[in-house]
């Protein structure tokens, strides 16, 4: 329905317009009547929706109305799966329209610095450009519902200790590239209705008065058209915060956040034009809600939960099948240990508890899925609630895993370990558990652990069994979903989308988090996660887009459809790939970037293009991937902008960061860096070296540094001179410091004769 917004607002008192940036209460945002502004309710997510009543609480402590509860960010971004993300997303949106929910706070793209981030579970990677493609796809999902996302949490929020109040310091270019570039591509490809500012102070102000996040980047540079909302509390200084960009304070203030406005108004302090923007921004927001309400909207939970069942099993990464233990047979004896196969941990902690429309019982269905000629026998190990493994709960364990062919340990971190609110201190399972696995391990041999976790562990066990599978938090079906890996009726296609370290010690943040009191520096800079690795050639236990499947696939014919290009040209990649094994399997084909050659510190190679393709025994196909100029720029903080330099560059193909199976060069061809004024303090090397002057020029700064080196050609032990020290000692010598040399009354009016030819 069209609507004058600006009439509307017009109509408006200044009281109305002010309350109309502050919730009406914990989940509502105000309306006005008397205009017919309805409210509307925002409620938690993203992996589900957490409908609370309105006195409810923010962090999951009362009950909530049931719904569909699907694997959390960590384990569907595992999937790699663009569609599927966005068929669950659009799930999703269906709840919300049945439930009466226009906005679903969610899907959360902050990087995993850490993975000692107690609310990593919630975030997809490590990695920028899979973070902000499957943030994209997660939004355009919801949002084809006629319901509307709340990107989250913007941004650098990496870390829950101290997240109120902790000032996260990391340089400009390290923040767009990593930290920002998350947010981005979602932003620009995939509009969510709104953002939500982190709590956070980013480089010294608040995000949520931070005008160049809010404004500048979000708003301006990326075309953002919804409305910036805080996190529940994130809010300094109200008025302070509505300049800077932020529209929508919540929860309700009771009218504290709406005088200030009002007061600043009336004061001069704030233009009422800026808070009649803000407006303008939240009512589009409304009426797009109230435009696309679907009456009586219902879903059908069984479609769903199978759907989740589909998402958690694509989710889950094979991360060790020695011996092809895996898939189980049906016809052997089969020890199920570990109290998580009763009592699963299938979501994080905090705002995103989700009450499940029903959940799978992981040992009936493994029983189930068994079938009647398999012995399959339970012992519980551990007790999650005491956090203790007796000697009775062990040895009971242990003779079970002797009598049967395959043991299945379910184990992995239980809520009290990783949530939001605080982050962990290490990477370790219990040490109940870790007494378990050493019991059982002791008594046989064939032994496959099931892990339920939010974010990567040690595993200095891993020699010790046979099979691993990474099922992370895999919402309310996935029980079914480990039962159909573990048996086969799937092939594993799930990779990792954020490195396992061997180590605490080993990860890149380890000397800088959580920072000192209300300060973290960010100074592993641009080298989070493989990049780091990466560079300071250190295996990892497992490698960002690991994992293995019940089949093999190969890769041949690398094609690039030209092999050079323009900076502005798109670059056309294909690769085929066969499945050569025996059984029907999906692979994720991972595109990375290496710039050969550059004036500026780069990682060694960057993800810039990935396809996941589902392949018969034997069949082959040719999957095609588009670089664009983004794939092969870095941020140029000099000049504001990306910025890419003409040279060689290697595009290579991998099953994951580590294993690059096929490459190929292509050459770019790109404007030079525009120049930089050349001033007293400009090093002869820079001039004479890096192509920024033309031939005459460059003869021009020759002539004057030679005129001056005839006074120190020689030296008193050397008679011959040494020209190769002459040039090394030039190179970093400033343009000023040559006056030093050949002291005259015309040094300096010579140095500024030359600045001046050199500028025009």
């Amino acid at each position: 329905m069209a609507r004058d917004i600006k009439q509307l607002i017009s109509q408006m008192t200044l009281e109305e317009k002010a309350g109309m940036c502050s919730g009406l209460d914990f989940w509502h945002l105000k309306g006005v009547e008397r205009l017919g502004i309805p409210s509307i309710m925002v409620t938690d997510g993203p992996h589900g929706l957490r409908k609370q009543a309105q006195s409810a609480d923010h962090l999951g402590l009362h009950d909530s109305v049931p719904a569909t509860c699907f694997p959390s960010a960590a384990g569907i971004a595992s999937s790699w799966d663009r569609d599927l993300i966005e068929k669950m997303g659009q799930a999703l949106g269906e709840e919300c329209q049945a439930e009466d929910v226009a906005v679903l706070l969610g899907p959360g793209a902050n990087i995993k610095r850490s993975p000692l981030c107690g609310r990593n579970f919630e975030y997809f990677s490590e990695d920028p450009y899979l973070s902000s493609q499957l943030a994209a796809s997660h939004i355009r999902g919801v949002q084809s519902q006629g319901v509307g996302t709340s990107l989250k949490h913007f941004a650098v929020n990496n870390q829950e200790h101290r997240r109120m109040s902790v000032d996260a310091v990391v340089d400009e270019r390290t923040l767009r590239e990593i930290y920002l570039a998350s947010f981005e591509g979602a932003v620009k490809e995939a509009q969510p209705w709104t953002v939500m500012c982190s709590y956070n102070q980013v480089n010294g102000e608040y995000a949520s008065e931070n005008e160049m996040l809010l404004t500048d980047i979000l708003k301006k540079q990326w075309g953002h058209e919804g409305f910036v909302v805080s996190d529940w509390g994130a809010v300094n200084e109200r008025a302070e915060g509505l300049k800077a960009g932020l529209e929508l304070e919540m929860p309700s203030s009771s009218g504290v956040g709406d005088a200030k406005i009002v007061e600043a108004v009336r004061s001069g302090e704030l233009e009422e034009e800026v808070l009649d923007r803000a407006v303008e921004r939240v009512l589009n927001v409304i009426f797009l809600a109230v435009d696309n309400k679907k009456e009586n909207a219902a879903y059908d939970q069984n479609e769903h939960h199978e759907l989740a069942r589909v998402v958690a099993r694509e989710s889950m990464v094979l991360l060790k099948n020695e011996d092809a233990i895996l898939p189980l047979q049906k016809d052997s004896r089969i020890a199920v240990i570990g109290q998580f196969a009763q009592k699963p941990r299938y979501q994080g902690g905090g705002s995103s508890h989700i009450k499940p429309t029903r959940l799978d019982h992981i040992y009936d269905e493994l029983v189930r899925a068994a079938g009647a000629s398999a012995s399959v026998t339970y012992a519980a190990g551990y007790d999650l609630n005491k956090d203790e493994a007796t000697s009775e709960s062990l040895q009971e364990a242990a003779d079970l895993a002797a009598a049967a062919d395959t043991a299945v340990l379910f184990l992995g971190l239980p809520d009290n370990y990783e949530s939001e609110g605080y982050d962990r201190t290490h990477l370790r399972l219990p040490d109940s558990q870790l007494k378990l696995l050493e019991a059982v391990t002791a008594v046989q041999s064939h032994v496959v652990v099931v892990l339920s976790n939010g974010s990567a562990v040690e595993m200095p066990w891993l020699g010790d069994v046979k099979g691993v599978l990474e099922a992370y938090l895999g919402g309310q079906a996935l029980g079914g979903a480990i039962a159909d890996l573990l048996f086969g009726v799937v092939s594993p296609s799930g990779k990792l989308a954020e490195t396992f370290p061997q180590k605490l010690a080993h990860t890149p943040a380890h000397l800088n988090f959580p920072g000192e009191m209300d300060r973290v520096e960010y100074k592993e800079g641009l080298f989070v996660g493989y990049r780091y690795y990466d560079a300071k050639e250190i295996e990892p236990l497992f490698p960002f887009g690991y994992g293995l499947s019940y089949t093999e696939f190969e890769y041949s014919n690398l094609q690039v459809d030209r092999k050079q290009l323009n900076d502005s040209d798109k670059l056309k990649v294909s690769v085929t790939v066969t499945n050569t094994g025996s059984v029907t399997g999906k692979e994720i084909v991972q595109i990375y970037v290496n710039d050969v050659q550059s004036t500026v510190i780069r990682p060694q190679k960057e993800l810039k293009g990935f396809a996941k393709v589902e392949l018969q025994p034997g069949e082959s196909r040719t999957v095609e991937v588009t670089l664009d100029r983004r794939a092969f720029a870095y941020y140029d903080t000099d000049l504001q902008e990306w910025h890419v330099e003409s040279g060689e560059f290697f595009i290579l193909v991998g099953k994951s960061s580590k294993e690059i199976v096929l490459s190929k060069s292509v050459t770019v061809n790109a404007p030079a860096k525009p120049e930089r004024p050349v001033t007293r303090n400009s090093l002869v090397g820079d001039l004479l070296h890096e192509g920024r002057l033309s031939e005459e020029k460059r003869k021009h700064v020759m002539d004057y540094v030679q005129s001056s080196m005839g006074l120190f050609s020689a030296s008193e032990d050397d008679e011959d001179g040494n020209p190769e020290m002459m040039e090394a000692m030039m190179r970093y010598m400033p343009l000023r410091a040559v006056i030093a040399f050949a002291p005259d009354s015309e040094g300096e009016k010579k140095l500024q004769s030359l600045i001046s030819t050199l500028n025009s």
